[in-house]
């Protein structure tokens, strides 16, 4: 198809999308915008979609060092901890990382050493007396 066949069924796509809007009662000072998508030359099949702003590109939404790392412990906050602690006075990016990745390791293990000794007492529930048996074990 060339530019202006593209053109002419934009328009018509354009046309189209404003009945369907007033039909279904939109009011005209709706602040919303309308996409039109084609799915293949000849045919044009219609996708509405309502979306504020320009072009659907809303606020990007923030990614904690945690879920970049793919840790369940937190890497901020451990960050803040090595800081305000004093214990040197220049910090690595990968420190805390490091750290909270190590923490984790370790509390998963003694985690599932005190699930097992819970299960050998046949109990559902891990008390402070399994996690006990599980360090000392």
């Amino acid at each position: 198809m060339n530019a202006a066949c593209l053109l002419k069924q934009e328009k018509k796509s354009i046309l189209l999308v404003e009945a369907i809007k007033h039909k279904s009662g939109f009011p005209r000072t709706l602040n919303r915008t309308y996409y039109v998508f084609f799915t293949s030359k000849t045919t044009s099949s219609l996708a509405i979609m309502s979306g504020k702003g320009k072009g659907g590109r809303g606020e990007k939404k923030s990614t904690t060092s945690s879920a970049k790392a793919g840790l369940q412990f937190p890497v901020g906050r451990i960050g803040r901890y090595i800081r305000q602690g004093k214990y040197a006075s220049r910090m690595g990016a990968g420190a805390p990382v490091y750290l909270a990745a190590v923490l984790e390791y370790l509390c998963a293990e003694i985690l599932e050493l005190a699930g097992n000794a819970a299960r050998d007492n046949k109990k559902s529930r891990i008390v402070p007396r399994h996690i006990t048996l599980a360090v000392k074990n």
